[in-house]
């Protein structure tokens, strides 16, 4: 948060969406500070669309406004995000199904490039494009499940989640990214083949949410990331 930023005209929506962009990335993890002074010299503005930006993101539940003891970027208890990655886990898994019950040409081309995406990132080392590779064959199930409504609700809870890195903390490894790739083969071919039953399982196995694998998700969080 060193670097000034432009404001566009709408002041305090323009501030709302940069702080939440860095908040859903991970770039401000949860419990971080907020100071309302250093945010308005950041933006070149003063503190009145600071206030009205992290209202609106505390309206959002990223952030927790204390009165007279400031502002944080808002925590999880670790229940809250074991029922929410079992949320995502299901409401993606139900896009498996639907994309396998709707499966056409058009959604076989598109996972077929952002696997060769994900192929090409892992070949070269660099785990920051894979990790935006493995976001885009999410989103490609949303779209070929065609139900909008559904991606509607798994986009936003997604992001919500992100703010811990997920994906990125899944995939620190060759290996974690190698057995990413052999699920998102897996899943693809499930979907391709219309077999609903295999493409809902192996969905709900990609995400961590076992007992061993969300006990090893925890493991690579910060005690400070929690209430």
């Amino acid at each position: 948060m060193d670097q000034r930023r432009t404001v566009k005209p709408n002041l305090a929506s323009s501030i709302r969406d940069s702080l939440q962009e860095d908040i859903e990335s991970g770039k401000l993890p949860p419990g971080t500070p907020l100071d309302e002074r250093a945010i308005a010299a950041q933006f070149s503005v003063s503190r009145t669309p600071v206030r009205e930006a992290l209202q609106q993101l505390a309206a959002q539940n990223l952030v927790h406004i204390t009165p007279r003891q400031g502002v944080v970027v808002s925590r999880l208890s670790v229940p809250q995000l074991r029922d929410m990655l079992e949320l995502l886990g299901e409401l993606e898994a139900l896009c498996a199904k639907l994309a396998a019950r709707r499966a056409s040409e058009e959604l076989r081309a598109s996972l077929e490039s952002v696997l060769q995406q994900g192929l090409e990132a892992s070949q070269s080392g660099n785990v920051g494009e894979y990790s935006n590779a493995n976001l885009r064959f999410h989103e490609v199930i949303y779209a070929g499940s065609r139900n909008e409504l559904l991606a509607q609700q798994v986009r936003p809870l997604r992001r919500l989640i992100q703010r811990y890195n997920v994906n990125n903390r899944q995939l620190q490894t060759p290996t974690q990214i190698e057995d990413s790739m052999r699920a998102h083969r897996k899943i693809a071919d499930a979907i391709m083949t219309g077999d609903e039953a295999l493409a809902y399982r192996l969905m709900l196995e990609h995400v961590p949410v076992g007992a061993s694998g969300f006990s090893e998700f925890l493991s690579s969080l910060p005690a400070s990331f929690f209430e």
